[in-house]
Order: C-alpha cells, then structure tokens, then sequence
C-alpha cells in the first residue's frame, strides 16, 4: 500500500492483526515489537476495552476488510459467521488460508466458495481441489514461494545487484500479481499458471531487475541490456526421449 501512494502509518492503519489473544493493539503487554508496529489504539474497535478484547468477528464489523489472511496455524478460525460478514463487505473478497498442513488451515476452499456464492478469490498454502461454484471448476491457488524466488535469483545473477532490497521484493510481487491467470480468465486463479512458472520467473526478473538498476544497487543498464542480461541467464531445460533399445 505504500509502495501504491499511501504514508507508512497510513498503510499500517489499514491493517488489523489478531492472534488468539484478538486484535494487537498498543495496550497490550504481550507483543513482540514486530507485533507492536501493526498493532492499532485501545479503542480502534468499538465495544472492546480491557476485559473485552476485539475478536475477529469483531475486527470485521468494525472496518469491513476487503481480505482475510490467515497466518496463525488456528485451524477452522474462518468460520461460516467471520466468513460471511467479510463476504457481507466486499464484493470480491480475497481469503487466503495459509497455514500447513492442511488441518491448520483457517477454512477448506470448497467452504469458501459455499459461503460467499463463489465471490471469493481463494489462495492456500496446502493442496486442495478445485472449488465448484455455479457449475463452474475453479482452482485453488498455491501460495508458495516458487512464484518469487527463482525471477528474483534470475534478476540479481543477470543484472549484478549487490543487495536486495525491499522495493525488488515489492516489484516482484507486484509482477506476479500481473501474471495471475484471474486477470484473463473470471474462473482463474490468484496466482499464476503453474505451467508457466519458467514465462513467470522472466516476468518477475525483469521487473526485479529494473528496480534494482532505479535503485542503484546494480550497474546502470538500460531496458534492453536488461532483457537482453535475462535472455543469456537463464536456464531453461531441454527433454529428450529415448526409445528403450531391445
């Protein structure tokens, strides 16, 4: 979010965080400072005070989140109830239940697309099945790392990059957020195409490798030295067959 234009503290503002305890806010005494810098005022929700902390059902009452995301390994925390006020909200809800294994995930992807009449945009750390919704199959996104790492390893070993910096790893999401199979297909999915993951890793590279260029942590290219960096990098595999000799 700031990355797209909002201050920092603006950005922070539009995060709600809770764990077990309910929402992270500035009066609790059990934060971790990581935690403490997304933690908002005593008061940020209504009707919670000392002897009642703001639940997640309450979190989304109150500031009527556009995306869930679960992180906490609190299997089932997304309930139909949590679920649906979200769905309530938004009309593309984006829900991501991240926790492994798959008995730690916040909701099954199939009861996702139940509760909100198949608006939701659903990713998962675990494998599930394609949900159903209004006859239509629709896969459940992998959120995992293979998406990232292998572009931003591409960029930094093509271009010379002497570091990586925050706003490499924020183009390199950004540019597999463009790559998302959703943005041309209404049934596709948050992320993209697996069969692609090698086009994908290009894509993420040259957007990694721009910014690091802008950002003088590598050596002054220009866009085409750039691509042209990236072309004699990578490595793509080659198959053969083999007939069997008899």
């Amino acid at each position: 979010m700031a990355a797209g234009g909002l201050s920092e503290p603006d950005a922070r503002a539009r995060t709600c965080v809770a764990d077990a305890g309910g929402l992270l806010t500035t009066g609790r005494p059990d934060l971790s400072p990581a935690q403490r810098r997304l933690a908002r005022p005593p008061g940020a929700v209504p009707g919670a005070g000392p002897g009642r902390p703001a639940g997640l059902a309450d979190v989304i009452d109150a500031v009527h989140p556009t995306a869930l995301i679960g992180l906490s390994t609190a299997g089932g925390a997304f309930t139909e109830q949590v679920v649906r006020r979200v769905a309530a909200h938004a009309r593309w809800p984006v829900i991501m239940p991240l926790s492994n294994p798959a008995s730690r995930s916040q909701a099954r992807p199939q009861d996702l697309a139940d509760w909100t009449q198949g608006r939701a945009l659903v990713a998962a750390r675990s494998p599930f099945p394609p949900m159903r919704a209004a006859g239509a199959s629709i896969p459940v996104a992998r959120c995992n790392n293979i998406y990232i790492f292998p572009g931003i390893g591409l960029a930094v070993t093509a271009v010379r990059a002497t570091r990586i910096t925050d706003a490499m790893m924020t183009a390199a999401a950004a540019a597999a957020g463009d790559a998302a199979t959703i943005r041309h297909d209404p049934h596709g999915t948050l992320l993209p195409g697996r069969a692609r993951l090698a086009g994908t890793a290009t894509v993420v590279a040259t957007a990694v490798a721009k910014t690091a260029v802008a950002g003088a942590v590598a050596p002054a290219l220009t866009g085409d030295q750039i691509d042209q960096a990236i072309h004699r990098t990578r490595w793509l595999p080659r198959y053969q067959s083999y007939r069997q000799q008899s």
